[in-house]
């Protein structure tokens, strides 16, 4: 789970401007679209009375999408380092309620219509890719297509092995997840499914629902290392970046469209998606466009208020500054 780099992040500080890389290798197409994240310490998201109507507004503001971390489990003692604070410590104590993100947006998929749901990020070693597709497709089914996956490999080594994972080997059982997950998604309908891996293996299955998106569920990978980054050149819809700015951000555009171009792949098929470049207190309609301008399709922002009252305030500031457009 990334937290909000605003605040305690890898690069510091954050204001809203982003600089403009120079030489970079796609161009942007109008203002990013911007997504949330409820204020994850708060414990507040497990909560239907807070959640409905937070939801609901953001929907009503014109926020493109909802994002949900995860942790399936967090340890009260961990020794492994949280790679997007100067501390090494995730800001979020043992005892933070974190619902499950997929089963959380399916009930955010009944009380909106047109609000993007995501996660951000799912811990993709500690899930099956049957139990993944499966909840994914049902999730999509149901929402009208209008979940991605935002995947990354999990940084906690204790949560990871308490999910009985290797967690030197976590890189490959997710690069198998998601091949896995996509020869479900797309299986023959009287042959099924085939696939060989170290990790997982089947063959002549099928998974219903599929999802109501033509070509499977997103999957947008999370990360900034060169690993991170060329498991989405090769295997992503889109790729994630956490707390990137200025010339880091830009040497790791052009690493991503570099790696994309040598996996025979389209660079512009590589949907780029910025968190932790701003905070909620100081986008605007500057910091969209300017993301824009750097190829990046959304804008993702920590909230910060916890009491609903405030968090609804919050949003209303962030949408006006953002100059969002409501929806009809």
């Amino acid at each position: 789970m990334p937290a909000n780099p605003g605040t305690d992040g890898i690069d510091g500080p954050q204001c809203a401007v982003m600089e403009p890389s120079r030489g970079r290798s796609r161009a942007g197409s109008g203002a990013a679209a911007l997504a949330v994240i409820p204020p994850v310490h708060a414990s507040v998201f497990a909560d239907p009375e807070w959640v409905a109507p937070f939801a609901r507004e953001a929907e009503r503001l014109g926020v493109e999408s909802l994002v949900l971390p995860e942790h399936v489990v967090l340890a009260v003692d961990y020794t492994s380092r949280y790679p997007y604070s100067r501390s090494g410590r995730v800001p979020l104590a043992a005892d933070c309620v974190m619902p499950d993100p997929l089963d959380t947006l399916a009930y955010v998929a009944g009380i909106t219509t047109t609000l993007g749901l995501s996660t951000g990020l799912l811990v993709l070693p500690l899930h099956h890719p049957l139990a993944l597709a499966k909840r994914a497709a049902t999730v999509d089914r149901l929402s009208g297509g209008r979940l991605r996956l935002g995947v990354g490999l999990g940084w906690m080594r204790e949560e990871i092995e308490a999910g009985g994972v290797d967690f030197a080997s976590r890189g490959e059982r997710a690069d198998e997840t998601i091949d896995a997950v996509r020869a479900l998604w797309s299986a023959d309908s009287q042959r099924g499914a085939h696939f060989e891996g170290r990790h997982f293996a089947f063959t002549g299955v099928q998974s219903f629902p599929r999802p109501a998106q033509a070509g499977g569920v997103p999957i947008e990978v999370g990360g900034t290392s060169p690993a991170a980054i060329r498991r989405a050149a090769r295997r992503g819809d889109g790729w994630l970046s956490l707390g990137l700015r200025g010339d880091r951000l830009a040497d790791a555009l052009r690493r991503l469209a570099d790696e994309t171009i040598a996996a025979g792949r389209d660079p512009a098929g590589v949907e780029v998606t910025l968190s932790g470049v701003t905070t909620s207190d100081s986008v605007d309609r500057a910091t969209l466009e300017q993301a824009g301008a750097l190829g990046a399709r959304r804008v993702v922002i920590n909230m910060a208020a916890a009491d609903l009252a405030e968090a609804r305030d919050e949003l209303r500031e962030v949408a006006a500054r953002a100059e969002l457009t409501p929806a009809s």
